[in-house]
């Protein structure tokens, strides 16, 4: 908000006054508060800090010690330099002992070898100021709108951490109390470079107080929670020696944000991060490589592992969850669709694979409400490869058409049989019209006559193994009406019931017709 006297001293009535810094270059960056002018020698009585004092001279004592005394008192006070116009007292340059004594002090000061009025550079400096304090409250007020807007609509956490970048125009991390990313936006930086050795970084930042400033680690920090309970930390990058006043005000509104997010959100912002690892993965949202870096700021390590999908339907993220923390395995869980969760489990080795699997299944099973498939996909290599183990396993769980008993049980493609197969290939347009040429004239004769119904004696007799005997007794008809019926079948087909050939391919298509029914 307030310039510092290096800016000053680039201001047009400055310049216009041929300013030399003779001593204190190292104070230079320091906040100008106010502009002070007077001659009076004792004039440090009358300042409160952060004043750039001008000056002729004519008042200042005659002595050394006097001389020794001014300077260091204006430096005790706070004020933050002093610049002398020469001519008056001083005609060449200021006295030594003036110019050691602010050096030793760090205190700017500041020969002007040409008449300057003093008011002009007071407006000036005190224009300068007015016009930050108000960019200051249109930004404050930008702030506010821009966090109201968010809560209203119920951003996600990268949301609201992204927009918190784009007006800090900084990076920003949002983490849980284990040190885990939650949620990051580098700044148009590198987020290798931002996230790297996160945990060990940030339990070297330690700001004062739940809102602080780490000035030595560069981090403007504060505390995340709402109804006395804690679960995390914002953290917006800011070298400089004091953030400010817009940045903390940012930063807090930020918080309260986010700490609405969890409160009207079921899922904790964890599991929401999660999710969203997963869809990017599924959806191409987002680069593999982003989704790499955010799992491995979270505390799962996607690179050099042994990955496989794993689906559960009916499922729900927080049963995926929990289950992947009782079975002491690492990966991410989250919710893929109203009807089922996903994992993508992070193994070390292959060997781990088996019993890893029915570890997951066996508490899955034991936390799940009901019954639930617990489906697996390949297991893959590298993270670009993560989507098609996740892709196979959401085919494989819509396939199966009867749940698995045992605890453990993992349903793998392998085991989903012709039907899975077929239900995968539902929404290919060859296989609905393979089912049209094979069945189409008897669903159309089953819709004129409704009391016929000749698919099911079709059914019943394919699933007999064509024993019309045994297909008459389960259809509760005797065999004259089984066998009339079958013989209209054969009309209104075209084709020859005691063919393997053809019932093979009736077959198929009465499975595939279930499918397209599903």
């Amino acid at each position: 908000m307030f310039p510092s006297v290096r800016e000053v001293l680039e201001l047009d009535p400055v310049r216009n006054g041929a300013p030399r810094v003779v001593a204190g270059e190292r104070g230079l960056d320091q906040a100008v508060r106010w502009v002070h002018s007077s001659e009076v020698p004792d004039i440090a009585t009358l300042l409160r800090g952060g004043e750039l004092v001008l000056i002729t001279g004519i008042g200042l004592p005659l002595d050394d010690a006097g001389l020794r005394r001014f300077i260091t008192d204006l430096a005790d006070v706070g004020a933050c330099g002093l610049a002398v116009e020469m001519g008056r007292r001083y005609s060449q340059r200021l006295p030594g002992v003036m110019v050691r004594t602010a050096e030793e002090l760090g205190f700017p000061l500041v020969e002007l070898h040409r008449g300057t009025p003093f008011v002009l550079i007071t407006q000036a400096v005190h224009g300068m100021i007015v016009d930050a304090q108000l960019a200051e409250l249109r930004a404050t007020a930008e702030i506010h709108q821009r966090f109201t807007d968010l809560s209203v609509e119920g951003a996600a956490p990268a949301e609201v951490v992204a927009q918190t970048a784009a007006l800090a125009g900084a990076p920003v991390v949002l983490e849980n109390l284990s040190r885990q990313v939650l949620a990051y936006d580098a700044a148009g930086g590198s987020a290798e470079l931002l996230l790297a050795n996160w945990e060990s970084h940030s339990r070297a930042v330690q700001p004062p107080g739940r809102t602080g400033h780490d000035a030595e680690a560069g981090w403007l920090v504060t505390v995340v929670g709402a109804r006395g309970q804690d679960w995390g930390r914002l953290l917006i990058r800011l070298p400089a020696a004091a953030p400010a006043a817009r940045h903390v005000i940012l930063i807090e509104r930020a918080a309260s944000a986010l700490a609405l997010v969890r409160l009207t959100h079921r899922d904790d912002v964890e599991q929401q991060t999660q999710t969203a690892l997963l869809t990017a993965l599924l959806r191409h949202t987002g680069p593999v490589d982003d989704v790499v870096v955010r799992a491995r700021a979270l505390g799962v390590p996607l690179e050099r592992r042994h990955l496989i999908g794993v689906v559960i339907r009916p499922g729900r993220a927080e049963t995926a969850a929990r289950a992947l923390r009782e079975a002491a395995l690492t990966g991410l869980a989250g919710a893929l669709d109203d009807g089922s969760a996903g994992i993508l489990l992070a193994l070390r080795s292959v060997e781990e694979e088996r019993d890893a699997l029915h570890r997951l299944a066996v508490r899955i099973r034991a936390i799940a409400d009901g019954d639930v498939v617990v489906a697996a996909g390949e297991a893959v290599a590298t993270p670009k490869e993560a989507r098609r183990s996740l892709l196979e396993a959401s085919q494989v769980a819509m396939s199966v058409r009867h749940v698995a008993s045992g605890p453990g049980e993992v349903v793998r493609l392998a085991d989903v049989g012709l039907p899975g197969l077929l239900h995968m290939l539902r929404d290919e347009p060859r296989l609905q019209t393979f089912v049209e040429q094979e069945l189409g004239p008897l669903l159309a004769h089953d819709a004129r006559h409704p009391r016929e119904q000749l698919l099911g004696v079709l059914r019943m007799y394919l699933e007999c193994g064509r024993n019309k005997s045994a297909a008459a007794e389960h259809s509760h008809l005797s065999r004259p009406a089984f066998y009339e019926r079958l013989a209209r079948i054969r009309r209104v087909l075209g084709v020859d019931l005691d063919s393997v050939r053809v019932c093979l391919s009736l077959h198929v298509a009465l499975l595939a017709l279930d499918a397209l029914r599903d």
